[in-house]
């Protein structure tokens, strides 16, 4: 343990301080504007009464200072040591987060909208809308501006290959770029004010689509100009029904923190133009930095080097490290006191709270299941860990098996493993168990589940019990999930639960809790190994079906397939197609292949 009398030693400057356990495990990485004076609080008697601060304390052994010039160093170092190192105490932000967005391909001479999910910063090949609370509300909104704004649907290469409009344009929900039937001014037009939309310029998409609706009402173009008219009525119930209007507009982002115990919401509020156009709840569990640490921490990483940064950041505080953060993200970071603006701060925190209470209930539902599971089946531990095995083997071709793991009763997909079976008879379905089972348990550097699951009876419960006999393992509970005539619906089977040493299956009540979440992760298992499955078939169809093609090598067909999309339009496509991809010798080479097959 860390010998504090040691603290004395260290200077009174600014930099970065890194906390380590033996063996040179980063734990916890901070700044400090004096590192000897921010150290000693940690050790100070009574702390500053965050609960994890005496848990870190007992597991340091070391701490390592690094002194900087000033403080914008500091700030920069410690993210950069945080990045590098992801010290269990420190808040992982956008690194370790998926976002939803909106993306609006301005690359392509024909842009259009699409939801996609975004891993750290956006790449500059587009412009991006969001982050969006969820999949399901970003296609909302995508659905709204499909409706108001005829812009195409189509991918790129369905793009390439339409020759006639289709059913879209019949339905006037697109102008039909593909087929040349609207100028480039006339797409672009949509897209701007697709893009206006997005960004909360409502009033000047209106003033526009009302001078275009008059320009066409002169012109005697009555059926173009009600279009237009409906489409401003459409917008205007939009603003009505899913926006929150501050009077004054303004653009700007307001955030707030709620904590109880080790257990932390950070919740985002996105203002633009006026208008509240998302809210996005971060959760953080077991960390060190106080609230202080938090803002600035979050700031520095969401907001540095993005180019659709607002004006603002609202905090419910001051930031310590205030200048340097500003000088870095080109934000202002204010504390409002009063007014509209810490309106929007309150209405963060009450959000916050909120999304806190939610984790909460969720979190004691999980547990209540998991405590039923464990009373239920007589395991010997808690089940906190869990992994769940399911093979599958369509027709005897690509055997393969899924591993899905689940802790605290939450799917952790980083966890997941799949494997094509080796050794295994086709037909032997417990080889294929116990094949995966061995795989999986000699790999001792991967910490052992507590709850083992396999898909199945009796039989393969046995396998599982022998490979863990064999292994010398005996800290793992193992039972088996037989399902009713192969059905998945979760909650209306009576599922069977085999356990070791107890001849009848287990049975739940319907729709308990632990029954529900056994089916969860049985389903969520046979739902990855179905979808493995089918995509070795499919390579292996593709494979065996375009290498038998003469002189359409690797390269060829990797431009074949990215153009065509699939080996059945490649076989449906005709010769003039082809030579747009490859040369007239091999698009007459493929036409005769496909002819012959």
């Amino acid at each position: 343990m860390f010998n504090p009398d040691l603290i004395a030693q260290f200077p009174v400057l600014p930099g970065v301080y890194i906390m380590k356990r033996k063996g040179g495990e980063v734990l916890y990485v901070g700044k400090a504007k004096s590192l000897r004076l921010r150290v000693r609080q940690y050790f100070d008697k009574g702390g500053d009464g965050r609960h994890i601060i005496p848990y870190l304390i007992r597991q340091v052994d070391e701490i390592e200072t690094i002194i900087v010039k000033s403080e914008k160093e500091a700030l920069l170092l410690e993210n950069t040591l945080i990045k590098k190192h992801k010290p269990r105490y420190n808040a992982l932000l956008k690194d370790d987060k998926t976002y939803i967005a909106l993306k609006v391909t301005t690359k392509h001479p024909w842009p259009r909208v699409e939801v996609v999910r975004l891993r750290g910063k956006a790449k500059k090949d587009g412009l991006y809308f969001g982050p969006y609370t969820s999949a399901f509300a970003a296609r909302q909104t995508l659905e709204i501006l499909e409706s108001l704004f005829p812009l195409r649907q189509c991918s790129d290469a369905e793009f390439l290959r339409r020759t006639r409009p289709c059913i879209l344009y019949e339905m006037k929900k697109c102008i039909a770029p593909c087929v040349g039937l609207c100028t480039k001014e006339e797409y672009q037009y949509y897209v701007d004010s697709t893009i206006k939309f997005l960004r909360g310029q409502n009033d000047q998409v209106l003033k526009v689509l009302q001078v275009e609706m008059e320009k066409a009402s002169d012109a005697l173009e009555f059926e173009k100009a009600q279009a237009i008219l409906l489409t401003m009525k459409q917008i205007e119930k939009t603003l009505e029904t899913q926006k929150v209007v501050k009077p004054r507009g303004g653009d700007f982002d307001a955030l707030a923190i709620f904590r109880q115990g080790d257990e932390v919401v950070l919740c985002e509020l996105n203002v633009r133009e006026g208008s509240l156009l998302s809210v996005l709840n971060h959760n953080f569990s077991k960390i060190v930095e106080d609230d202080d640490e938090l803002y600035s921490r979050f700031i520095l990483e969401h907001y540095q080097d993005r180019e659709d940064n607002p004006s603002e950041v609202f905090v419910p505080l001051d930031i310590t490290s205030k200048s340097a953060l500003e000088e870095v993200v080109k934000v202002d970071v204010v504390r409002p006191l009063k007014g509209e603006k810490k309106e929007f701060v309150e209405m963060a925190r009450v959000n916050a709270e909120n999304a806190f209470k939610k984790l909460k209930d969720e979190a004691e539902i999980r547990e209540k299941a998991l405590l039923e599971l464990q009373d239920k089946l007589r395991l010997s531990r808690y089940p906190e860990r869990i992994e769940c095995f399911d093979n599958s083997n369509l027709s005897g071709s690509e055997p393969v098996s899924a591993l899905v793991a689940f802790e605290e009763g939450k799917r952790d997909k980083n966890r997941t493993r799949k494997y094509k079976i080796r050794t295994a008879d086709l037909s032997d379905d417990y080889g294929m168990m116990k094949e995966v089972l061995e795989r999986r348990l000699r790999k001792t550097e991967d910490e052992f589940p507590d709850l083992l699951i396999v898909d199945g009876g009796k039989g393969h419960l046995n396998i599982a019990l022998a490979v863990l006999k064999e292994l010398d393992i005996a800290t793992i509970d193992v039972i088996g999930v037989a399902k009713e005539e192969g059905r998945h619906d979760r909650g209306l089977t009576q599922e069977q639960i085999f356990v070791p040493n107890t001849k009848d299956p287990i049975l739940f009540k319907p729709h308990s809790a632990a029954l529900l979440l056994l089916q969860r992760i049985r389903d969520e298992a046979h739902r990855v190994a179905i979808s493995f499955q089918k995509k070795r078939r499919a390579k292996v169809l593709i494979k065996s079906l375009l290498d038998d093609i003469s002189g359409i090598g690797p390269a060829k067909r990797k431009k074949l397939l990215t153009h065509f999309g699939s080996v059945e339009k490649i076989a449906q496509a005709t010769k003039a197609e082809l030579e747009e991809i490859v040369s007239s010798r091999d698009a007459e080479t493929i036409i005769k292949f496909f002819a012959g097959s």
